[in-house]
């Protein structure tokens, strides 16, 4: 399949993916209460989702590349904030482990495909 848009990255979807979990969560409970948490957690997962995108639409690997580590750098910062909402009890273990492990794919997909834009440069 050809990629013609960032709707069409598979990185991209799961990131979507990733930002919807997270809505449902901050708008539950003390979660929801708590503006300071809940926003930063809402920003850096919306973060990543918008680098990839914004990434494809500047139509350079090397641009790509600098907004997919971007991207890649909001996922770590994500999964420090799901340890704050894990301790304040604003998320149950399942819940901290469903969105860790969705956020840690997502990184480890935008590790793969930087390396793969990195060996494509000369292109």
């Amino acid at each position: 399949m050809k990629i013609e848009r960032f709707e069409d990255l598979e990185v991209w979807q799961l990131a979507r993916s990733l930002v919807k979990s997270v809505y449902k969560f901050t708008q539950k409970g003390n979660f929801s209460r708590d503006s300071g948490v809940k926003g930063q957690v809402q920003r850096s997962a919306v973060s990543i989702m918008s680098n990839i995108a914004e990434g494809f639409e500047r139509k350079s690997k090397k641009e790509f590349i600098h907004f997919l580590y971007t991207a890649k750098g909001s996922c770590g910062e994500l999964r420090s904030q799901l340890y704050i909402a894990l301790d304040l009890n604003y998320l149950n273990q399942e819940e901290f482990q469903g969105l860790y492990q969705l956020s840690e794919k997502i990184s480890k997909s935008l590790a793969g495909f930087i390396k793969y834009l990195k060996s494509r440069l000369e292109d």
